[in-house]
């Protein structure tokens, strides 16, 4: 007969502790394959319990294929083979820690990470509990597929002041980051279409497009940006661009080139420009570049942008802007979807913005990074390599080019950065296939590293 120690139960109601004992000896045959386990009655006559704990302990066993029963003739356990064997856990020195990588490095000039300084954690805070207590009815209801109507409307008044960019709120679209955002579109737009990415350009784009199985051009750019030529004999449909600050050279597309794209895009019913405007509120000289979006009068634009770069990397909050035919098109077709930033951040996101914060967040965060970028560029040009260091494209977005004029290695280069604590990345791992002229040039993300370190590791460089 069986027979546990309720004394060893704990917390455990009976018939769970029940459960987990038969079972155990199941998994490691003390209770044999076919073995008939006893009658309700008599096992809890012998463990002093109820009828009813040994029912429920009986149905979990056999809900779950531990047991079974056989009619008139009682209950038998399952055969079980436990092939479970207990994974053996890898040395804590054989584990990667990233932690520590990164506090090897004094200046991390690839990463997008936010300081934790420079975030509003005070106002941020203040709205929360407004956003609690004032809309709790709210905070229940389901959003629709496109997100919080407060939300949509509060980023249509920013790009209206912004970004001279006039759009109803039913045209924006929700979403938990841009990938995501990405994958919509290849479902609404078709997987049909070839999309194409610029080339040098922001690689996770492409591998978002090669997940979904669609077919990817990689665009060649020139001194204007992509070249139409190349959209054309690729016979792309779709292309994605940053044409107020190229990623990764920092170019800014003259008017003359986004007009040929606007006649390119116009010439075909399949095609379609998504415009990535990831960082234009960054902009150290003059206004701020008008969008594509604004000059498109046959609504084949379809505009997107992020809080990553604003707010916070870890606010993954993004939203795209769908010309008014696509609107109709995404509610009949993907429609179905949740939206995938949940409401209570929407909500006090909303009020940020709308309450002037955002605003005053990015006046404050332009001065700061301004000031950093130019610590950054003072410490390159007053350097010992300084007349080796050009900077180029330098006013514009969170990064610049910095080109080496010298014959020495760019792996040696950057070795010799890694040493003195610096990790930036070169140009060419930004290419499909990077060509020569992309040699000694590299990318500098000077916005996560604390510029006084960035500063003092560069003085060291040998």
């Amino acid at each position: 007969m069986l027979t546990y120690s309720l004394d060893k139960k704990g917390t455990d109601s009976l018939y769970e502790f029940l459960y987990k004992c038969i079972k155990k000896d199941i998994l490691n045959g003390t209770i044999a394959a076919n073995e008939k386990l006893p009658s309700k009655r008599s096992f809890a006559k012998n463990m002093g319990i109820s009828v009813i704990t040994v029912e429920n302990t009986y149905s979990q066993l056999m809900t779950e294929g531990f047991i079974y029963s056989l009619p008139k003739k009682g209950f038998f356990a399952a055969d079980i083979k436990n092939t479970m064997q207990k994974k053996e856990l890898p040395a804590e020195n054989d584990i990667e820690d990233k932690t520590c990588e990164q506090n090897k490095c004094n200046a991390d000039c690839t990463a997008t990470q936010t300081d934790s300084r420079n975030f509003p954690f005070a106002t941020w805070a203040h709205l929360m509990r407004e956003v609690l207590t004032q809309k709790q009815t709210d905070l229940m209801k389901n959003p629709p597929a496109g997100g919080t109507l407060e939300l949509r409307k509060a980023i249509a008044e920013h790009l209206k002041g912004f970004r001279g960019m006039t759009v109803s709120p039913q045209q924006i679209i929700i979403g938990a980051g841009t990938e995501y955002l990405y994958g919509l579109l290849i479902q609404l737009l078709g997987f049909d279409k070839r999309y194409g990415v610029e080339n040098p350009g922001y690689s996770k784009i492409a591998k978002v497009y090669k997940s979904h199985n669609v077919e990817c051009s990689f665009i060649n750019m020139d001194k204007a940006g992509v070249c139409v030529e190349e959209l054309e004999k690729t016979l792309t449909d779709v292309i994605h661009i940053s044409p107020s600050h190229h990623f990764p050279t920092g170019i800014v597309m003259p008017v003359s080139r986004r007009y040929e794209l606007l006649s390119w895009v116009s010439s075909s019913p399949s095609r379609y420009i998504i415009e990535d405007d990831y960082d234009s509120e960054f902009r150290f000289s003059g206004q701020p570049i008008p969008t594509l979006q604004s000059i498109d009068i046959s609504e084949k634009v379809i505009y997107m942008n992020t809080f990553t770069k604003t707010l916070s990397s870890t606010i993954r909050i993004s939203y795209m802007v769908l010309p008014a035919n696509l609107v109709r098109d995404f509610h009949s077709k993907l429609g179905f979807y949740s939206c995938t930033v949940p409401t209570f951040e929407q909500f006090t996101l909303a009020s940020f913005i709308g309450g002037g914060y955002f605003e005053k967040h990015i006046n404050r965060m332009r001065k700061l990074y301004h000031t950093k970028r130019d610590s950054v560029i003072n410490a390159l040009q007053n350097n010992k390599y300084a007349h080796k260091i050009e900077v180029l494209e330098k006013d514009a977005g969170l990064h610049f080019l910095m080109r080496l004029h010298s014959d020495i290695c760019s792996e040696h280069f950057l070795k010799q950065l890694e040493s003195c604590g610096i990790k930036i990345m070169p140009l060419c791992a930004y290419y499909k296939n990077p060509p020569d002229s992309a040699l000694h040039y590299f990318v500098v993300n000077y916005t996560s590293a604390v510029h006084e370190k960035i500063v003092d590791a560069i003085e060291h460089i040998q």
